[in-house]
């Protein structure tokens, strides 16, 4: 399925095979890059103007990136979201990625170069960073955030496919 949609992207012509751009979209997304923080582990909320502001009840995410050890993740998260209006989000392992994934407030080309990048991805190649996506419990939730958010973009297999079509174009960075 997931080389079936990179084929598709690949036949619209070298310029839509070769761009990061609808990559970017995803992983740039409040859906995404909330989560996304860097070393200091103080995950972001979105406004609904568009603005970010750090996690509320000061919330870090201490050393394990769970949650700091005296209040996990878990304390508000739980395995799915909470559907009363303002519930907290939830899924499966809620936590943080590791800082070395940060991608809140940064440029296209700094994300491009750590999503290659095995050291900053998790020890992934691309082909495992696109199926990552689409697997991922915790990665799966961006598209299904719960009432009163946005989702992020397009789908998990849309993203996984544009990843592949970046990869085997050269994956190269704008």
């Amino acid at each position: 399925m997931i080389r079936a949609a990179a084929l598709l992207l690949a036949l619209a012509g070298p310029a839509a095979a070769q761009d990061f751009a609808p990559v970017y979209d995803v992983l740039s997304h409040p859906r995404c890059a909330n989560c996304h923080v860097d070393e200091a582990g103080i995950p972001l909320w979105s406004n609904d103007d568009g603005t970010t502001r750090p996690h509320g009840m000061n919330v870090q995410a201490g050393e394990s990136r769970m949650g700091i050890e005296t209040l996990p993740c878990a304390t508000c998260h739980g395995t799915q979201n909470n559907p009363l209006p303002g519930g907290a989000p939830g899924a499966p392992d809620w936590a943080l990625p590791p800082a070395e994934m940060v991608w809140a407030a940064r440029s296209a080309r700094e994300i491009c170069e750590q999503l290659k990048d095995p050291e900053r991805n998790g020890g992934r190649t691309l082909e495992e960073v696109a199926d990552h996506v689409v697997h991922d419990p915790l990665v799966l939730w961006g598209w299904t955030p719960g009432p009163g958010r946005d989702p992020a973009p397009g789908t998990p297999e849309e993203t996984a496919a544009a990843i592949l079509a970046w990869a085997e174009a050269g994956s190269t960075c704008p």
